[in-house]
């Protein structure tokens, strides 16, 4: 950790706050939002579908607003989309603990999905500009170790403040925001996207013709497309490893504490081995290369839970314990290894195939694609896991992950191999007679 700290510190001052920024991002976010769901059933009694809905209507209007936020950020400057986020989390998050009408909570929840889809492509954009061409794939491993380190200690601290009340631990977060706000507006140094690569082209084009040149950028949403299967993949520690260890280990404290170590050994293996591994490919592997290579583990991350189904399962005792906890805890590792390898490849080349131009809208296309992918990937994992249990087929689901796995793995080389994750040169300008 000394070692990554000290990376750190190599860097300008204002890639430093965005990491650091980050970190606090995630554990404000995090300490709050597992735990609404039981507010708002529990405390609130609100009925199912009402949960549903105001749990649905942030994730819609952070998805669907990406695009908005990150074309706003190329337009504005970096900072004051950053801030603008943070402020709507602050407004966002004191609301959901001190109201109780369903307007009000609908109209908060959808302030903290929007602030998201503000400060997420910004960040990216920020970072990617100052960090640098050549330090820019280092520079995304760093961030992902503080990334990681917010969704880690976010809901340590959530449970010991919401164990007192849960509106303490809105206004806490809430809190977090609005010191975060004032920190950017102080020491974050403005950054405008025409100050990167591609000057040249300006910000004179209108918003629509703007997004057509980002759609008709082939190698880019091909790129998307292949990438989607990541994030498939990576929110199953979310979905159905903790389905699996509950359906073996059940509801009770050892269920409990097993889908707890998912989460530990998901966190804490990014923390102390992202720089190593990301130093380590950067050495061996193009960045083609190793964004295959990731996927390819993401995807063979599902074989210890496909083991697992030819073994009988014990009606009790340590044998049942270790069938419901080791092979869902393998595969929280893999994945874990297999983001770390592609994460910082994958934030890289996003920039190069923007041409470095217009790169917060890039990221904001990139992000709303891969959210409508996780929330299909989603529904038909949930399917697949149904239909198992069902026909009697427990390897169904596993089967389907493992491929998924291995075909954007496949697809990402045939990309590589083509070179279409490369930079496509300048279009030829007409030339005075």
């Amino acid at each position: 950790m000394k070692g990554t700290l000290a990376q750190v510190r190599t860097y300008e001052r204002s890639v430093q706050l965005l990491m650091v920024n980050q970190f606090t991002i995630n554990l404000g976010f995090y300490m709050l939002m597992p735990y609404l769901a039981a507010h708002l059933s529990g405390t609130l009694g609100l009925a199912g579908w009402v949960v549903g809905l105001v749990l649905g209507v942030r994730n819609f209007s952070q998805q669907g607003m990406f695009l908005v936020g990150g074309t706003l950020a190329d337009r504005l400057g970096y900072k004051p989309m950053i801030i603008a986020g943070c402020v709507l989390r602050t407004v966002g998050f004191a609301t959901l603990g001190l109201v109780d009408s369903l307007a009000a909570l609908i109209a908060a929840s959808a302030a903290t999905g929007l602030a998201g889809a503000l400060f997420n492509p910004a960040v990216r954009a920020y970072l990617a500009a100052d960090a640098g061409e050549e330090r820019r794939v280092e520079a995304f491993a760093l961030f992902n170790v503080f990334y990681q380190a917010g969704i880690l200690l976010g809901p340590l601290v959530g449970m010991v403040l919401t164990g007192v009340d849960f509106r303490i631990t809105c206004l806490v977060a809430a809190g977090i925001f609005a010191l975060l706000s004032i920190v950017q507006i102080r020491a974050l140094p403005a950054r405008r996207a025409e100050d990167a690569k591609g000057k040249e082209h300006g910000g004179r084009d209108g918003v629509l013709a703007q997004w057509r040149g980002i759609l008709a950028n082939r190698p880019f949403l091909l790129f998307s497309g292949a990438m989607i299967g990541s994030y498939v993949l990576t929110f199953q520690v979310y979905l159905a490893l903790p389905l699996e260890v509950r359906r073996l280990g059940g509801e009770g404290e050892f269920g409990t504490a097993a889908v707890a170590v998912l989460f530990a050994v998901s966190g804490l293996s990014t923390i102390f081995g992202q720089t190593r591994v990301t130093a380590w490919c950067r050495a061996r592997y193009a960045p083609g290369q190793a964004l295959s290579w990731g996927l390819a583990v993401m995807g063979l991350a599902f074989v210890p839970l496909l083991a697992a189904t030819a073994v009988p399962v014990p009606e009790a005792g340590v044998g049942l314990w270790l069938l419901a906890g080791v092979p869902p805890t393998l595969a929280a590792l893999l994945l874990a290894v297999g983001t770390m390898i592609a994460y910082p490849f994958e934030m890289d080349t996003i920039v190069r195939l923007s041409g470095d131009r217009l790169v917060a809208t890039h990221y904001g296309l990139y992000n709303t694609i891969c959210g409508v992918g996780i929330t299909l990937g989603n529904l038909l994992t949930g399917a697949a896991l149904d239909a198992a249990r069902e026909a009697g087929m427990p390897a169904l689901p596993w089967i389907s992950l493992v491929a998924l796995g291995l075909a954007c793995a496949a697809a990402l080389y045939g990309l590589h191999r083509t070179s279409r994750l490369e930079p496509q040169g300048p279009e030829p300008q007409p030339v005075a007679a």
